[in-house]
């Protein structure tokens, strides 16, 4: 009998280990095409944009422009622009292999998801544009850079649900691009509930990255060895400001 009884107890345990295990899978390939969209445009960005443009500025690239009469924000669109026509076709790749290879589903509403694309790519470039032209150096574009990429990977909603994170860490993860556009997915695009206003998500995504753009405009250097600027560096910060407001009035 207490043989019957063991039997008995361990397949149930084996049973909800199944159960928690493929609950666990179908999550992540449900969540795959927008987490995998959007780790392609953090990489594309925030890993690809700064450090060409600081070394343009470093080799004297900018000089050269500006006595050609190229203006700073062609310098600084252009990438941004290049980046999100490769992140268009990146986009279509994932979304046409990953339910053949994975079984993902596909989104429920394409225009949203075309919409919460453009969002988030404009934020990040217009971040990554931002910290080209801030950063001294090609060794502080990896700092900065990578102080955005490591919190949006761990954070932002692509490996770890927001709905798991501690309510601090929820707070600071809301100041990331990634768990915004993650955050708009959910809730307009693949039919999911949202943790907070997903179209909020999407207003703060755009206004940030106009603003960031417009930032790196007014902050732009044509050459490393004129010291002076129009505005300090710390100005940057100011992209942050849409999350913020969004933190306090969406809360």
């Amino acid at each position: 009998m207490d043989d019957l009884t063991l039997d008995a107890d361990l397949d149930h345990h084996l049973f909800k280990t199944n159960l928690r295990e493929s609950r666990s899978i179908s999550a992540a390939a449900y969540n795959m095409i927008p987490a995998m969209v959007a780790f392609a445009i953090l990489a594309a960005t925030l890993l690809g944009i700064p450090d060409p443009l600081v070394n343009a500025r470093e080799n004297g690239v900018f000089r050269s422009y500006k006595i050609s009469g190229i203006p700073s924000f062609s310098i600084l669109t252009i990438p941004g622009l290049t980046t999100m026509l490769h992140l268009v076709i990146v986009t279509v790749i994932i979304t046409v292999t990953a339910p053949l290879l994975f079984d993902a589903p596909l989104p429920a509403n394409w225009l949203h998801f075309a919409l919460i694309f453009v969002a988030m790519a404009v934020a990040c470039a217009g971040l990554s544009v931002l910290i080209g032209v801030v950063s001294p150096s090609s060794r502080m574009t990896v700092l900065w850079s990578q102080l955005v990429f490591v919190p949006s990977m761990l954070l932002g909603g692509l490996m770890l649900p927001y709905s798991m994170l501690p309510e601090i860490a929820g707070r600071l993860a809301q100041l990331l691009p990634a768990t915004q556009a993650m955050n708009a997915f959910n809730g307009l695009a693949m039919g999911k509930a949202a943790s907070f206003p997903p179209w909020g998500s999407v207003i703060m995504l755009s206004i940030s990255g106009v603003l960031a753009f417009g930032l790196a405009v007014y902050l732009f250097s044509w050459d490393s060895r004129n010291t002076t600027r129009r505005g300090h560096p710390l100005l940057a910060l100011l992209a942050l400001l849409p999350y913020i407001a969004g933190i306090l009035l969406l809360a």
